[in-house]
Formats: structure tokens, sequence, C-alpha cells
């Protein structure tokens, strides 16, 4: 089974070679993408290949356009056009390519249906990393967001932060129209365009792409783990991310199953008696509730800590130039062998 196609065409030739060098660092759109400056270029690969979503500037779209098998058109919109594209919905152009494209997915999603099995074939193998620990101040988040960022270099990922309290919006400096309380709320409903209702919402920082965390603790305690199971599936069967990062926090009632799903389990320590006994506590639980194969594919690692003023968005991205991403950096190339 081949990618659908997703054809660009704006007749700005600098936008759209800027827009496919941004789609061609995104890993996880499950689309081949081909981008056209010339309408006539279109249109000649339109009628040859059959287009499943084009994204058309308002000045490229025409009647031999309109004539083509495409199953969704989205005008590429310069704030004003022709009342005659007003059937099509439209996304705004000048505007971050990241922002572009959630809306493009959204307009998609909003209509289409994902069919079970449709993208297993874009990749080999989804592989799940949980970053998780019984202690707190023991850098858990940042070896997280770290680890993800440099594994995006290569791979597509999905950063999925499950803790009460994450404090996203305030370390990035900014509020989010959806984050994972909407996407739990769609597993619920049963949504049969789950995968795309999720490529709306994702937000990327330095090519790791994440859904924002939950605002409300509420929202991680009450979601049932056949909610966690079925989101998690759903990434794993129907996405193309190759890799998803698990920041597990406390809140989730079903952690040990949630950790066995994991490949391998980064745990922070810390080496003062306290932080020794409840790490031993918790280890004793595993064995107690009969999950010892938790322990087997849990790695302990001990972060270096490293300063930081104040908290801001540019943080996250520091984060691969620090101490701490060279640790990171050490440990997978141990683990490569």
């Amino acid at each position: 089974m081949k990618k659908n196609i997703f054809a660009v065409c704006d007749l700005e030739v600098d936008y759209a070679l800027n827009f496919m060098d941004y789609l061609n660092q995104k890993k996880n759109i499950p689309f081949e993408i081909q981008v056209f400056t010339a309408v006539e270029n279109l249109i000649a690969y339109g009628k040859k290949t059959r287009i499943e979503l084009l994204l058309i500037s308002g000045r490229a779209m025409c009647r031999e356009v309109r004539e083509l098998d495409i199953g969704k058109i989205i005008i590429l919109s310069e704030g004003v056009h022709s009342p005659e594209l007003d059937t099509y919905p439209s996304v705004y152009k000048y505007q971050s390519s990241s922002d572009v494209i959630r809306e493009v997915m959204e307009c998609y999603g909003a209509e289409k249906k994902t069919v079970p099995g449709q993208y297993t074939v874009l990749k080999k193998t989804t592989e799940m990393l949980g970053v998780f620990s019984p202690l707190g101040r023991c850098l858990k988040t940042s070896f997280a967001l770290t680890l993800g960022q440099i594994l995006a270099k290569e791979r597509a990922v999905l950063y999925l932060n499950l803790e009460e309290y994450s404090g996203f919006e305030e370390l990035m400096g900014r509020g989010f129209a959806h984050n994972l309380s909407d996407l739990l709320y769609y597993v619920r409903q049963d949504n049969q365009n789950l995968i795309h209702k999720m490529n709306s919402m994702v937000q990327s920082i330095n090519n790791l792409d994440y859904v924002p965390p939950v605002q409300t603790p509420a929202d991680i305690r009450s979601a049932a783990w056949k909610d966690w199971e079925r989101l998690l599936q759903m990434i794993s069967t129907e996405s193309s991310y190759e890799v998803i990062v698990l920041d597990i926090g406390n809140g989730i009632d079903e952690n040990f199953q949630l950790l066995d799903l994991c490949k391998r389990i980064y745990m922070p320590v810390l080496s003062d008696a306290v932080s020794m006994c409840k790490i031993a506590q918790f280890e004793n639980l595993v064995r107690i509730w009969d999950f010892p194969q938790i322990l087997e594919k849990t790695v302990r690692i001990s972060p270096p800590f490293h300063m930081v003023s104040s908290p801001s968005p540019a943080y996250i991205e520091q984060l691969m130039w620090s101490e701490l991403g060279d640790y990171v950096r050490e440990l997978i190339r141990k683990e490569k062998g």
C-alpha cells in the first residue's frame, strides 16, 4: 500500500519551496508530499495520479483543478479570495507552517475517517519509551524532553506528558487551543477520526512533536485504562511515529500496565537515604503486583543537574546542548553498542 498524496500548489515559488522543506522535516505526516509552483504541472500530475489532499492558493484554483479526482481541497488563502471559493474550507497562508498544517489536518479530519490499519505499512514498528520515577525533583521531565529531541533528529518522535501538573503552558509562555484532555475526550467518544484529530493538536519544538498536556489534574486521574490503551494503540498502528516518549507521572492508577507497554523505562534516581527507600518501596510493589518484567527493562539514570535562571520556551531547546544533552547522547551511544 502506498501513501496517499498530499499536494501543495502555490504560485509564490519561495513560499512553496520553504513550505516543502518544512513538510519534508515532519516525519509524522502520513502522506507523500508533492509541491507545485505551476498549476499546469499540478493538473498534468492530477490526471495520472489521484490526489487525496490538495492545499492550493486561491489564485491557482481553476475549473481544471476542480475536475480532477481529489479527495479534499483546501484553499491557501491570503485573506481575501473569490466568493466562488467559499464552498471550500480555507486556511490563512501567512502564519507559521506548523499552524497551517494543524489547520489543514483539522479540516481534513473533520470529514475523513481513518481506516483501521491504513498507516501500518508506513513504518516498521513503534518503540515506546517510558520515563518514570517515584521521586520528585529528579529531572524526569527535562530528561524526557532531551531524549525526545535527540531521537527526533533521525526519527519521527511523539512526546506525551502524562503528569497531573506539567507546567507546560507556563514554561512555553502561551496557551493551547487543544490539549491531551480533548484527545482523551475523542477517545471516549470512539471518534473514528482520532489520528487526524491528534494531528490537528500536535505542536513541535526542535522537530519533536508533542500533544500539549492536560491543564486539570482530574483529566489524568479520571481517564480509564481502556482510554490510555486505545490512544496508544491508535498512535502505534495508525500514525507514522516511530517512537513515543511517555513522561509518566503518578496520577494514573494503572501505571504498572502502562510501564509494561514500554520497551525501555528510564528511571531517574537520587542517592539520598529517603530517595533510596522510596525506590525500594516501588520495586517491592512491582513484585507484589507481579510485574517483574518492568524491573528487567528499567534503566536507572542519574541525570546531571543544571542551573536555569528562569523558565522560558528556550529552556527546552537549550537542553539539547546542556550537560544533560551530553549525558543523553552518551546513554544512547552506549545502548546502541
